[in-house]
């Protein structure tokens, strides 16, 4: 067998592969976390300055897409270079739980998701929050999201990762945005929250994200903001990829996280053996 078929072939099961981005852009008035100062980008040479492009970057890593390390919640954890590869790699679910305003994901949406969310699965929820993602209060305090609950389930359910296309791992008012630690950041949610339910929000929420600290604790990894092509890979069993920047002592990282499907099923990754002399 000559070297240009074997390339050929090759080529031929790469091209096979179906890649779907689940990931927001990042850039110049990317929508923020409401305390987070604003994205910063310097052009330092141009073409007609250099004959070069070099930019420079100022950022928060827990903007669009990304993934939370663990010391980001839990002290005495690992930082972002020191969780392993393998838990950005590996096979799961994109799971449809439509939720409203305000509304939790619960134990009972999660076991009952379609497809089923195995141990070793790297999880996906697609509220259909993703489609108000931007610079408004809607998405950044008004969404739905996961509590204590549903981070035990995930937990003893034994899964590898986990994210939602909304704010945080956390319910917003399970953040700073609500009744704990820092909070209120929003005038007046807390009375627009019991307006809406009828409850306090410091009775339904008393503890602060532990959802976070149910996964990251745990040495499960979380994905935020999570959109993209999301509702094209909604209710199917995938592998995901989504690996970031070896930041020694980083607290995150923003992330191009990737679904990829092998419709053919002939796709197979090297044996790692030396080619033959």
């Amino acid at each position: 067998m000559t070297h240009a078929t074997t390339h050929e072939e090759r080529a031929g099961r790469e091209g096979a592969l179906k890649f779907y981005d689940l990931s927001h852009p990042w850039g110049h008035n990317a929508p923020l976390w409401p305390y987070f100062p604003d994205v910063k980008i310097e052009r330092f040479h141009y073409m007609a300055k250099s004959g070069v492009l070099s930019q420079q970057i100022t950022t928060f890593m827990h903007c669009t897409t990304h993934t939370d390390a663990p010391a980001h919640v839990v002290e005495g954890t690992r930082f972002m270079d020191e969780v392993p590869l393998s838990s950005y790699f590996g096979t799961g679910v994109v799971v449809s739980i439509p939720k409203e305003k305000w509304e939790v994901i619960t134990p009972e949406d999660l076991e009952r998701a379609t497809p089923s969310i195995e141990a070793g699965d790297i999880v996906i929820v697609n509220t259909g929050w993703h489609r108000h993602y931007g610079d408004n209060r809607r998405y950044f305090v008004e969404s739905p999201g996961t509590y204590k609950e549903a981070g035990e389930w995930l937990r003893d359910r034994g899964v590898k990762g986990f994210g939602i296309d909304c704010q945080a791992l956390d319910h917003p008012l399970a953040t700073a945005i609500g009744p704990q630690p820092n909070g209120p950041l929003i005038p007046g949610v807390l009375e627009e929250y019991k307006a809406h339910t009828g409850r306090e929000a410091a009775d339904d929420f008393p503890e602060w994200e532990p959802c976070h600290r149910a996964l990251l604790g745990n040495g499960i990894v979380g994905f935020e903001n999570v959109g993209g092509q999301i509702d094209e890979v909604t209710g199917r069993r995938v592998t995901f990829a989504a690996f970031p920047w070896r930041w020694t002592k980083g607290d995150g990282c923003i992330v191009r996280l990737v679904a990829i499907v092998d419709p053919t099923g002939e796709y197979r990754l090297e044996t790692g053996e030396a080619a033959a002399s």
